[in-house]
């Protein structure tokens, strides 16, 4: 998140080009959003850094946004607020501005986790909220057996809970977030219970981790996952995800309440 490219995205992935229709895929899941607003308390001013197109951002309050890929910011609803083209690194807010502030899927994408994450706590007065995944969970996901190099390659980018933590400071409470089957949100595991679902060349797309693999690679690992439904091998395995309600998967909720 702390560089911009020169086609005005930001981060370690293209999203100039993965963004595309980023929105159609990742819409807000209102089970996770009720997580995320649960934890923000009774705060009426929240900043979302690395706001994306708008997801979870909450309608009842007063939010602003920092998004730095000019793809993303152009993708935000028009009942959302005009984003803040700037890092998290970089935040240009005066100290204990905001009453929270929250960061959804973005610190595995920042320059500098330090910086980003002392930012935050700079310009927030009460709780601040980041939503990622547990490198040390990524892998187990049943997609790594058809792809497997961009889970690698997810698992290296997502930093570790007690670095995100300890960098945050105060008094810190770590939430798995469980995955319900309809989740409306498209990242990996959404579609733990539909796996066709990555069959499509947008539903991939929306999760950067695919772009770290060659279109060739991607192509191969789409065939195996399509063969294997084809003949029934992924329900012999994994039929039962099908009906399973919820997923406790990689997705965790750190919650840094101010010592």
């Amino acid at each position: 998140m702390g560089e911009r490219k020169d086609d005005g995205s930001a981060g370690d992935a293209n999203y100039g080009t993965i963004g595309k229709d980023y929105s159609i895929y990742r819409q807000p899941e209102p089970r996770i959003a009720a997580v995320i607003n649960a934890a923000l308390g009774t705060a009426q001013t929240v900043l979302n850094v690395g706001a994306g197109a708008g997801s979870y951002e909450p309608w009842d309050r007063d939010v602003t946004a920092v998004e730095p890929s000019a793809s993303m910011r152009a993708q935000r609803g028009v009942h959302l607020s005009v984003a803040v083209d700037a890092v998290a690194e970089k935040l240009p807010f005066p100290d204990n501005h905001f009453d929270a502030s929250m960061a959804t899927f973005t610190v595995h994408q920042w320059s500098d986790l330090n910086a980003g994450l002392h930012q935050m706590r700079r310009v927030t007065k009460g709780p601040v909220v980041v939503l990622t995944c547990d490198p040390d969970l990524v892998q187990q996901f049943w997609l790594s057996t058809y792809a497997p190099d961009v889970l690698a390659a997810e698992a290296r980018r997502y930093p570790a809970l007690q670095l995100i933590g300890s960098l945050l400071g105060g008094r810190v409470t770590t939430l798995s977030v469980p995955i319900p089957l309809d989740c409306k949100d498209g990242f990996n595991e959404a579609y733990y219970g539909r796996p066709e679902r990555l069959l499509e060349d947008g539903a991939r797309l929306a999760c950067s981790a695919w772009s770290f693999v060659s279109q060739e690679t991607s192509r191969r690992y789409v065939e195996h996952l399509r063969r294997d439904l084809d003949n029934g091998t992924w329900d012999l395995c994994h039929s039962a995800l099908r009906t399973l309600p919820e997923f406790d998967g990689s997705l965790r909720l750190i919650v840094s309440q101010p010592a």
